[in-house]
Formats: C-alpha cells, structure tokens, sequence
C-alpha cells in the first residue's frame, strides 16, 4: 500500500461543481484547501479552465472558469507541497485563454477528452506543456469505447509528450476485472508513461477499484472528500489517505473539512449512492439521465426509471 511515487488528487470542487454549477462560496473553496494541504494531498484539482464562450458565468460559478484573481483570492501564491489543478475539456478552451504557467499559480492542466479527441487532446496537453504547466490526459467513458478504437487512442497517446494518461470510469460501470484488464492494456501500450485513474461510485466500487489500479501500477489516484461529486460521487478522499498508509498523509484535517463544510452542504445537495445511479452504472449509460431522474418528483419510483433506462440501452444497441 505505501509507494512513494503514488499521487493523491484531490476533485473535491472540480468534480462537486457538477452538483451546484461551481456555486461554492470562497469559505468553502478556502477550507478545502487548507485540508488538502494540511493532510498533505499532493494536488487539489480546484475547478475548470473553461472560455466564456463556452460557459455563462450568470449561470456558473467561478471555479468553472479558474480566473487568476479569483484562484488567488482563495490560495495566495500556494507556497505549498500542495499543487493545484484545473482540468479543460476540448472545444470548451481556447488556447489563448490560458495563461503562462510562469503567470498563474496553477500547477497542472488536466485535458479531459474521449477515445475520437484525442489528436485534440495531446495538441492542448502539449500546448500547456510548452507554456510550463504539468499536464495529464483524461481518457473520458473509456467503458463504452471498443477494443479497437481504445487501442488507437492509446498508440497516439504513446507517441505524445504527455507523461500521464487517466483511465476513466466516467459512469460507474466497471468491475475490479475490467480494471484489471485495462490497466494491463495502458501499461503495455504506454511504457514509460504514469497511469492515473479516477472513477465513480455509481456500483459503490469507486474505492474498490481505485485499489485495483494502484495493485497494478496506477501512481496517481483521484478522490473528493466524502465522495462529492458527480451523481453517484467518486472514492473518498479520506479512504484514500488511510488506506495509502504514507506517513506524509493526515487525514484529521479531512475529517475536519468534512464535519465543518462537507455534511451541511449535503442539505443543499444530493450526491452519493441512489438507485438511479446504480441503474445507470449497470447499463453502462451516462448518469445524466438519473441526475435528472433525482431532481424530479418521481425520484423514488426505480421501477419506472429501469424500464426507461432498459430502453435507453436498447436504442443504443
């Protein structure tokens, strides 16, 4: 369990924006930081770097956008062990609208894109290579991608510069076999390269196979703190730093965050495991049918949103 090359990224804001639009007050942002970096998590992804061609800032919050004024406001200059991250999706960035690195106090770009971006994902990750920041690539729904294509996008991605390719289970749908297999598959197409995983908890196996990555090589780990995040949630934070066992890693500030920030928010939001989500997970379906299916009035009726779903699959069969 203790390697001290693996990583721990931390979504919490990133990924738990998805819950509200990055509507958190700077109190909430600000004692997320300080737990991360008082637990000593290596990297905090604290939003997106998004266009406002893309997004309307009336109707998303600041961390959907990650302006310089705004991300100093919460960290200062960061003289911290811990790195901060945004991530960008393709066609929702342009290239001018991120700054220098020598300019910004963000870290890492993580460039999240699907199996048929990828010439446009390693063109924007070697960008921001080239302007100084630290760079992954997020292989995006990797669970409804097929062996062929997969293999593709892999052999593209060998030949890029970026050091670190994300496996991604963006709908919760996988098993601790298919993790298995597919860890296998990136290490064997991408030597050299560092593996990263982030996953959701739509099946409750978010935490499982996030331990099945780092069983088989995985050095960057991704989590949120009380699972905040997309529908469903992703591994817990917190599960993470006890199970890794580096001494570097305290999980009491985390603890903290989560009695102080995290419960009171759950009365305005609502993620973790719920049926929908599950239902999504197991046909393999992108959870934003059950996101919306929650916010509804007939939220408790499962059977109804099953048989809605078993159609959905079936249209895509």
């Amino acid at each position: 369990m203790y390697r001290k090359e693996l990583k721990v990224m931390d979504c919490t804001v990133r990924d738990g924006g998805l819950q509200n639009k990055w509507q958190f007050s700077d109190a909430f942002v600000k004692a997320v930081y300080d737990a991360c970096v008082e637990a000593g998590v290596d990297y905090m992804e604290i939003g997106y770097k998004s266009s406002e061609n893309a997004y309307s800032k009336k109707e998303n919050g600041p961390w959907k956008f990650c302006e310089e004024k705004d991300l100093r406001r919460i960290v200062g200059e960061n003289n911290t062990g811990t790195k901060l991250a945004a991530m960008a999706d393709i066609g929702r960035i342009d290239f001018d609208d991120i700054p220098l690195k020598s300019e910004s106090v963000l870290d890492m770009i993580r460039v999240a894109c699907y199996d048929y971006q990828v010439d446009k994902g390693i063109a924007l990750a070697e960008h921001c290579m080239d302007k100084g920041y630290e760079v992954t690539i997020n292989l995006m729904a990797v669970s409804t991608v097929t062996e062929m294509a997969l293999d593709q996008a892999l052999s593209d991605l060998s030949k890029s510069k970026v050091p670190t390719i994300y496996l991604v289970d963006s709908f919760g749908s996988m098993y601790s076999e298919q993790i298995a297999f597919l860890m296998n598959k990136y290490k064997k197409a991408l030597p050299g390269k560092t593996i990263g995983f982030h996953g959701h908890n739509n099946m409750q196996l978010a935490f499982a196979n996030t331990i099945e990555t780092i069983i088989h090589g995985a050095n960057m780990v991704d989590g949120t703190i009380l699972g905040l995040g997309r529908g469903a949630g992703n591994c817990g934070t917190e599960l993470l730093l006890t199970f890794l066992k580096n001494p570097k890693y305290r999980v009491k500030p985390i603890l903290q965050v989560i009695q102080d920030q995290i419960i009171p928010i759950q009365k305005e939001l609502s993620w973790g495991y719920y049926i929908p989500y599950l239902i999504t997970g197991y046909l393999n379906l992108h959870p934003s049918s059950a996101i919306k299916w929650m916010d509804s009035e007939e939220k408790d009726d499962f059977m109804s949103f099953f048989e809605q779903s078993i159609d959905s699959r079936k249209e895509l069969e």
